[in-house]
């Protein structure tokens, strides 16, 4: 991949050209966490493009919490305006990992998701190395690095004054040659930014050791030989059935069906679900297959740590460590796949 240098200023003129073409996103700062926020006429003024991931996850701008699919026995007629297509900054090497696991149930046929392969194909997305880790981060202990390999179509490692951009996609590689007297040469740049990312990568993994979790290849066995233990009503011991673990997670996708009536017609909106919720694997009649809250959370455990991994041979857990940072029952998921080989 070409990778180029580009300084704070002339990032700042990039951004505020491509907002001719994009909706931007990018994180800001409030109280020691991140939040996405549309980048406005003051431009990255106040945008942390380093540090740690964003609280929320970017499957929201593909995947929203709460979208409208379909309008009936309405008199209105539907409108031809097209919104701009969405481009994130920012994005952690977590989050861009989570994308194996959203396109291969929203991107694949038969039941290929238009909606979402739309957003997919048009947005732009510029990640960003991470420069620090949060306390529940343990993305390296499932072999992924802080740091963006794939996924993107350009890279942002942050240096004092700039940026190396690396190129990901052939998107990305037209932005830099349409303004390409906004970029120099990064050769200078390399040698400071890999020695950037090997710190960074070996302060994480001495972070991670504390919490015990199996190599990460043997998770999946380790699972396999708990499936019937009494760990799952151990663990759900506390859990309140919020879903706020599935809600923040980056790669949980379940979503419910609801119609709704307006003062003029009906429309039916596509909601997330959460798989910890008693009333989500409920069918008519009132059968329910997995009535216990342990059987639910081992299901959850079951479907990152073992189902994907046998279908598309990585676990359905980017190590972003948010499900942690959300829980009111303080259910620590590292302490789980910890207690899997004990």
């Amino acid at each position: 991949m070409d990778s180029y240098f580009i300084n704070k200023p002339n990032f700042d003129r990039l951004v505020k050209s491509l907002s001719k073409t994009y909706k931007i996103f990018a994180p800001v700062k409030v109280d020691n966490n991140r939040f996405y926020k549309k980048v406005g006429e003051d431009g990255l003024e106040k945008s942390v493009i380093g540090e740690i991931r964003a609280v929320e996850p970017i499957k929201s701008f593909y995947f929203p919490a709460r979208a409208k699919i379909a309008e009936y026995f309405s008199s209105k007629e539907d409108s031809d305006a097209k919104e701009k297509p969405v481009a994130i900054i920012g994005a952690k090497s977590c989050d861009l990992v989570s994308f194996k696991v959203m396109d291969y149930v929203y991107s694949q046929e038969p039941f290929r998701d238009p909606l979402y392969v739309l957003k997919r194909e048009e947005g732009l997305i510029i990640s960003s190395d991470c420069t620090s880790y949060g306390e529940t981060c343990f993305c390296v202990a499932i072999g992924i690095m802080p740091y963006p390999l794939e996924g993107f179509d350009i890279n942002l490692s942050e240096l004092e004054g700039g940026y190396v951009a690396e190129m990901g996609s052939g998107k990305g590689e037209k932005i830099v040659r349409d303004y390409f007297k906004l970029f120099q040469s990064a050769e200078p740049y390399i040698e400071k930014r890999n020695a950037n990312r090997k710190k960074l990568k070996e302060d994480l993994l001495e972070h991670v050791k504390k919490s015990k979790i199996p190599p990460k290849d043997s998770i999946q066995k380790a699972f396999k030989t708990k499936f019937d233990s009494t760990l799952w009503e151990e663990v759900s011991k506390t859990c309140v059935e919020c879903g706020a673990c599935n809600y923040v997670c980056p790669a949980c996708h379940c979503f419910i069906l609801m119609d709704q009536k307006k003062v003029d017609g009906f429309e039916r909106l596509r909601m997330w679900d959460s798989c910890l919720l008693m009333s989500f694997a409920r069918v008519a009649g009132g059968a329910n297959p997995r009535k216990l809250l342990a059987h639910r959370m081992r299901n959850r455990f079951d479907k990152k740590f073992n189902f994907f991994q046998d279908t598309i041979g990585r676990f359905g857990c980017t190590g972003c460590g948010r499900c942690t940072e959300a829980c009111p029952g303080k259910i620590d998921i590292r302490e789980v796949l910890s207690k899997l080989e004990k």
